[in-house]
């Protein structure tokens, strides 16, 4: 397996040879096109502001040959340009940049919530990260092998890590707000997010500095691109360091650490297109490594009931704070081939995406081997270090698609068929076995496994495969000069569960020039991830003094198997669109967009199950020698309902420049039933709790609101950006009748100003949530992570200031 230990060198080989071949080919890097948008913001489809700001790609929702703008699209897709965020934005990262320019778009840092705290869950419409499919160049990414068990939100949900992906090596985010099962596949259910890669000639870089206000949380950031003629065609290359500082917002005289992780990425990426034959030959190939470390429940020192059995007073007598240290790897590589077969474009690709966490427990201990020591009169230590494990996930893709556009029929009609070919692979590896062990043995005092985080055990191990094939046929057509209609059609079978059929009909009809009706129909669905079928998990808790072991038990499992829990199978969805374009005039134009998605059949993580709240089920588990059992099982209905809302507009506003922005999003998420199984039927209360139901309906804001300004004058450009986000409600660990978490709205501001020295050097400098806002304080023996406030909204650190100086060469 590659080792990105030393990405830094080949960053910068790279780098400086991408350098040197411009210098001794001048003419084959040029300066960079000046096409770029004029702001990071959501351009919507069918606008005039698309057109200057999207080169020729292909749109993200469309097959149509040729297809190089955004216009009359029959379902809402918003183009962001990336030129601005990466200049100048006051984000470093992809999620953030992305939460704080598209409404749709949900993403808040973790923290207390061991390994989704390494990395950003991100969904569109407040539904699951596992519910949103991305793409690359129009390719499929691979998820993180992380299940997301812990956190205000994508509570048992795998995701896409959007911060693999540098800023710098990306041209546009497009985002198709609807369902695209039937064109995509499986995750599309809340829509899709295509980053397009840049392989434009020139050469670009960026230093950016921020920390927050209360003076912590430093973030350093240096990154380039370069793109150089080769073989008649043009290769990029992207190399880029970012480090992120921790951050601290817990009370004077609290052991805890809240706020951000502590993360040092290392990415490179190279994208390319070259002639080739008759046709054109593609490459992508990406690597990150991070290093990163999270703060877990600080355990507490002489005195405390945590002596001897979480802590041991001969290694920490005043307390300490483990920390969940985690090393990932990503790399994502496609390679493929376009031609032409007769009148037919052809299409040829493999794309293969690996993602690997590996944890080390640091500042911890084990107490049951530390109380053992002390019970063979020793001074009471274990080690305070400890190999947890991890795990990984591996998917490759094979796609074959055909395209071909017909003049002769009606207006116009473009048909695109393909196949696909997936396979996947999930692995869980054990840690050492000081990292789980009970040394001491069961109730002798010391709890077993590294505190903070247990290790995974030989049990917990797998090395599960499946793979699956698709064959698909997507037909565009315009019926006459105003109406287009779009109909698409997916079959997918799969090694583990069978097969689903899924389809889609959109529309587009223009009333006159400036108005312009779509909407849509479709199936969906979502196949359950190996993550989510064979995670599997084996600590002790006490519960009452008394010790129990609880297991998040593998589907298929002996354990889940006894509890009579079936087989995971697919979500189902059904999803609708209604909405319309408006553009009065050259400048100005507004999207309206009403959808509705529902879903049958959604898998989530249950409560948990023992012999007081299920005697039959108890008895059952104490037979298997297990207490308490969690399952993902398939028992949940949802409907989501919204409305999006975007309006842009330029003009001219004195000796300057203004460009000006809204977009909203409304949107409500409602569980409408809860389908136990027949083993558990009469406890669906614990399999899905009041508190879980509502990480379920109200993880992410029900609306979200951004309004932004971009005045120019000269050499100097000012930008202020408004973000709304509106309230949440989460349950607490007493539950009723202790009162439900209400987070009112709250809303953050960003300013920054730009100083353009020359045509190709800028300075930037501002601040992000600059009225320091926070989210409403709590009873922190009610939140999930212990602390006043969770993670919600745009998170807790506050302001932060920020600096970036960009130069393109």
């Amino acid at each position: 397996m590659l080792t990105l230990k030393r990405l830094p060198r080949s960053v910068l080989l790279a780098l400086y040879g991408g350098a040197a071949f411009a210098c001794l080919h001048p003419a084959a890097a040029r300066a960079q096109s000046t096409a770029q948008a004029p702001a990071s913001a959501p351009v919507a489809a069918g606008t005039p502001a698309a057109a200057d700001t999207i080169q020729s790609v292909n749109i993200v929702g469309s097959r149509r040959v040729g297809s190089s703008s955004s216009i009359d699209t029959p379902v809402p897709v918003d183009f962001i340009p990336m030129t601005k965020a990466t200049e100048q934005g006051g984000q470093f990262d992809l999620a953030q940049a992305l939460n704080n320019i598209s409404p749709s778009f949900n993403s808040t840092r973790q923290t207390g919530a061991d390994g989704a705290d390494l990395v950003d869950s991100a969904a569109l419409r407040g539904l699951g990260s596992d519910q949103t499919l991305v793409l690359m160049n129009g390719k499929r990414r691979h998820t993180t092998a992380l299940v997301n068990l812990f956190g205000a939100r994508n509570r048992g949900n795998t995701g896409t890590d959007m911060n693999a992906i540098p800023l710098m090596a990306i041209r546009s985010v497009q985002v198709l707000r609807d369902g695209a099962a039937a064109q995509y596949g499986s995750d599309a259910i809340a829509g899709v997010i295509n980053v397009e890669l840049k392989k434009s000639l020139g050469c670009e870089s960026v230093l950016g500095y921020g920390q927050y206000s209360a003076g912590d949380g430093e973030n350093r950031l240096a990154s380039a691109y370069c793109g150089v003629a080769v073989a008649g065609g043009v290769l990029g290359i992207t190399g880029e360091y970012y480090d992120r500082g921790r951050s601290n917002r817990a009370e004077p005289g609290n052991p805890r650490i809240i706020g951000d992780t502590k993360a040092t990425n290392e990415t490179v990426y190279l994208n390319g297109e070259f002639p080739a034959a008759t046709g054109k030959l593609y490459f992508t190939v990406g690597a990150q490594s991070r290093d990163a470390s999270s703060a877990a429940w600080a355990r507490e020192g002489l005195g405390s009931e945590d002596i001897p059995s979480r802590n041991a007073a001969a290694m920490y007598p005043n307390g300490f704070v483990p920390f969940i240290d985690g090393y990932i790897e990503d790399m994502w590589g496609t390679a493929g081939y376009r031609w032409q077969v007769g009148e037919w474009n052809a299409d040829l690709s493999q794309t293969y995406g690996y993602n690997r966490m590996m944890y080390t427990i640091a500042n911890t201990l084990n107490a049951s081997i530390a109380n053992l020591d002390l019970i063979n009169r020793g001074p009471g230590r274990s080690a305070s270090t400890f190999d947890a494990g991890g795990f990984s996930f591996r998917q490759a893709t094979t796609n074959l698609d055909f395209s071909r556009f017909y003049n002769g029929v009606m207006n116009g009609m473009n048909v695109a068929w393909g196949l696909e070919h997936r396979r996947e692979n999930y692995k869980i590896f054990a840690g050492e076995p000081g990292s789980y062990i009970d040394a001491d043995g069961v109730g002798f005092g010391g709890n077993a496994g590294s505190q903070g985080f247990p290790g995974f055990q030989p049990g917990d191990e797998t090395d599960s495969d499946r793979h699956s094939s698709a064959a698909y046929l997507d037909i565009e057509t315009d019926v006459t000069e105003r109406f287009k209609l779009q109909t698409a059609l997916r079959h997918e079978r799969y090694s583990d569960f069978g097969s689903t059929t899924t389809g889609k009909l959109a529309g587009a009809y223009r009333l006159n020039p400036a108005l312009l009706l779509r909407g849509s129909a479709s199936t969906g669905f979502r196949a359950p991830s190996l993550q989510q079928k064979f995670f599997s998990s084996t600590f002790t808790d006490f519960v009452s003094g008394q010790p129990l072991d609880v297991v998040l038990a593998p589907n298929g499992g002996r354990v889940a198997d006894a509890a009579g829990i079936p087989q995971l199978k697919d979500e189902q969805s059904r999803s609708f669109t209604l909405g319309l374009t408006w553009s009065p005039a050259q400048a100005t134009s507004v999207t309206m967009d009403l959808y509705r998605i529902d879903i049958d059949d959604r898998i989530v993580l249950s409560g948990r199950f023992d012999a007081d709240n299920y005697p039959a089920l108890g008895a059952t588990l104490q037979q298997l020698g297990v207490g308490q059992a969690q399952f993902f099982v398939n028992s949940v209905d949802t409907r989501t309902q919204g409305l999006d809302v975007t309006v842009s507009n330029r003009m001219d506003l004195g000796p300057g420049k203004l460009n000006t922005f809204l977009a909203l999003n409304f949107s409500k998420t409602e569980v409408t039933g809860v389908h136990a199984p027949s083993a558990l039927r009469g406890f669906e209360d614990v399999l899905l709790s009041e508190r879980e139901r509502l990480f379920i309906e109200q993880g992410a804001p029900r609306r979200k609101a951004t309004l932004g300004f971009e005045y120019t004058q000269g050499k100097l450009e000012t930008a202020l950006r408004i973000v709304h986000f509106g309230p949440q409600t989460l349950g607490t660990f007493s539950g009723p009748p202790v009162p439900n978490q209400y987070y009112e709205p709250k809303t953050s501001s960003d300013l920054s100003f730009t100083w353009a020295f020359t045509d190709k050097t800028r300075l930037t400098f501002g601040g992000t949530n600059i009225f320091d806002v926070k989210p409403s304080a709590q009873d922190p023996n009610e939140t999930d992570n212990g602390f006043r406030y969770e993670s919600v909204q745009f998170g807790l650190n506050g302001a932060a200031l920020f600096a970036r100086l960009s130069h393109r060469f």
